[in-house]
């Protein structure tokens, strides 16, 4: 049977009157790369700070190793925040043997990812946003943690060490790591074995991406005058995107479309939703319903 290594049942934290997490539950087994989807405000963060035993939650269990959070679980887990966690003043070579010392162990410059190691000696405030998250990725996976967190690991940078950075996870899966990561990208959400999309503080959806999207469709809009049909259906409330010359409307069908496009010639049908689409009707769907309770 395969190891869970984080697991969490009902787990809500409230904030006052606010409740910013309410009633999630997850599994990660060992060698798995679980996707947590959502956008900003969805509770993605707080999830990850229980787990993490850094926030408590206000109900629920959370178990690491089959355990409480605990200083002792914490030192299995590479975690990789969204701020990175360095310091910016130091150099790499510098953070890693710092990091390399919380855990008991010797390190420094050789325990950088080879392409980095021309970096070693300059301070992290002056490295590009990429290096720097691969320094971040380099003292996360230093100690052989057997479960990586990340949160947003690849936020703002360009898409090569986006494929680096991925190529990273999959390596640590590989060995037999459980990695929790959170994105909003959708291409990086594909690489993940299942997913989990929050809205809402809570869970809409989970499973594979082919499970999530299902048979979901799409409303596709040809039309001469696009921009004006684009603006019609702006206008209708409805969210229309821009794919070449075509437009293409989730969570609306053709009928609705063909309203709100009124008089203006375009020929209007159904097609196969992406997993960008489908995650767009989850959560905005979600948001406005919240909104309506």
């Amino acid at each position: 049977m395969t190891e869970v290594l984080a697991e969490c049942t009902g787990l809500t934290r409230r904030f006052g009157h606010v409740t910013a997490v309410a009633g999630v539950s997850l599994r990660l087994a060992r060698g798995e790369v679980v996707g947590l989807l959502g956008a900003n405000g969805a509770g993605k963060t707080t999830v990850i700070r229980m787990l993490l035993g850094l926030l408590p939650a206000s109900s629920g269990d959370v178990l690491l190793f089959g355990e409480p959070p605990s200083r002792r679980t914490r030192a299995r887990i590479g975690y990789v925040p969204q701020g990175l966690g360095l310091y910016e003043d130091l150099t790499p070579a510098q953070n890693m043997a710092f990091s390399a010392a919380v855990f008991g162990q010797p390190g420094g410059a050789a325990d950088l990812p080879e392409p980095l190691r021309r970096y070693a000696r300059t301070p992290v405030g002056s490295l590009p946003l990429g290096v720097q998250r691969g320094v971040a990725f380099g003292q996360a996976l230093a100690h052989q943690p057997d479960l990586l967190i990340l949160d947003e690991p690849t936020s703002g940078v360009d898409p090569l060490a986006r494929a680096r950075l991925w190529e990273t996870v999959a390596r640590a899966a590989v060995t037999g790591a459980g990695v929790l990561v959170t994105t909003h990208y959708m291409d990086e959400a594909q690489e993940c074995d299942r997913l989990m999309i929050m809205a809402g503080g809570r869970v809409v959806a989970e499973g594979t991406a082919a499970h999530i999207v299902g048979d979901t469709r799409v409303t596709v809009v040809e039309a001469q005058a696009w921009a004006e049909a684009f603006g019609a259906l702006a206008d209708a409330g409805l969210r229309p995107a821009l794919e070449g010359r075509s437009l293409r409307v989730p969570g609306a069908a053709p009928d609705d479309v063909r309203r709100a496009l009124g008089g203006i010639d375009a020929r209007v049908w159904d097609a196969p939703a992406t997993l960008s689409e489908r995650f767009f009707e989850l959560t905005v769907g979600s948001d406005i319903t919240a909104a309506r309770g």
